[in-house]
């Protein structure tokens, strides 16, 4: 295969900038992409009311968005939910402390990035990723209710990556709960008031969206939104 040469120059061949996927062979790249595609259900076919909590990993645990987070992933897991988070530390530290504090299951879904990603000590179950998108299927695929905590562009991505799946009835519904009115706050006024304005969304888009401070809100709208997923699994085994 004849490759044509970037005539820009200029670029070390030791940068991190580099995209690793960009060499190598196509064909047997998609064995890889199957295999972890294939390794994400085997080991999470068995995993139902799971929450995944997705925030930054630069927080550290004096954090009072750390501290909230564990006493969140502590109150979700008294209720029987299982935490699922990228598997990093902050945040998602965090999450999965909480989840280990109280003995459930507590699931870290890791991607390999060149800073920033180490895996956390307190993952029950830990799976490793190559390729973003695999992540987020699984991510989608088992969890019953997302939320986010104040993080970067990676929180935004697995934010509005799940209210398009939702706004475009490609994802079953499940409750989106930003965590922060503070950190938070800005983006929904922009939402309202600018892409509302320009009537990019629809008013009703919205709806899909709540944002709260309250630990014990977020678990009342989890173990609702449960007794609503299991009447429709019960329908659905009844039909």
């Amino acid at each position: 295969m004849t490759c044509i040469k970037n005539r820009s120059g200029g670029s070390s061949a030791n940068s991190s900038s580099i995209i690793d996927d960009l060499k190598g062979d196509q064909s047997w790249r998609i064995f890889r992409i199957i295999s972890e595609f294939t390794e994400g259900f085997d080991e999470l076919s068995g995993l139902c009311d799971a929450i995944s909590i997705f925030g930054s990993a630069r927080l550290n645990p004096e954090h009072d968005y750390y501290i909230k987070t564990v006493e969140l992933a502590e109150l979700l897991s008294k209720e029987g939910f299982a935490i699922i988070s990228g598997g990093g530390p902050g945040v998602m530290e965090a999450a999965n402390k909480g989840a280990h504090l109280q003995n459930q299951p507590s699931i870290g879904l890791n991607i390999e990035l060149p800073m920033e990603q180490k895996p956390n000590p307190y993952q029950n179950l830990s799976l490793n990723f190559r390729y973003f998108f695999v992540r987020k299927v699984m991510f989608v695929r088992y969890s019953i209710g997302y939320v986010c905590m104040p993080g970067g562009f990676g929180t935004l991505d697995e934010f509005f990556e799940a209210l398009t799946l939702m706004q475009t009835h490609k994802a079953y519904p499940l409750p989106l709960v930003l965590f922060g009115t503070d950190f938070w706050g800005g983006l929904m006024d922009w939402l309202k008031d600018k892409m509302l304005e320009y009537g990019t969304i629809s008013p009703e888009d919205l709806d899909l969206i709540t944002v709260t401070d309250n630990p014990h809100e977020v678990v009342k709208i989890m173990v609702a939104h449960r007794e609503w997923k299991n009447q429709q699994r019960h329908q659905t085994t009844s039909e």
